[in-house]
């Protein structure tokens, strides 16, 4: 999942740099997207793993 955020990030700095900004905040928006939900399922299988190690 985050390596799919990081493609993303990649490719809009990319299209950024070449002057297409529909393409760049389009894939933008994705990489926020996806990091975020990264950054949620992270956080959630910390909180399952000190639930169950109780």
């Amino acid at each position: 999942m985050l390596h799919y955020a990081v493609v993303f990030l990649v490719i809009a700095l990319i299209a950024a740099v070449l002057g297409f900004g529909g393409i760049a905040a389009g894939a933008a928006g994705i990489a926020k997207l996806l990091a975020f939900v990264f950054v949620a399922m992270a956080v959630a299988a910390f909180v399952v793993s000190l639930s169950r190690k109780r």
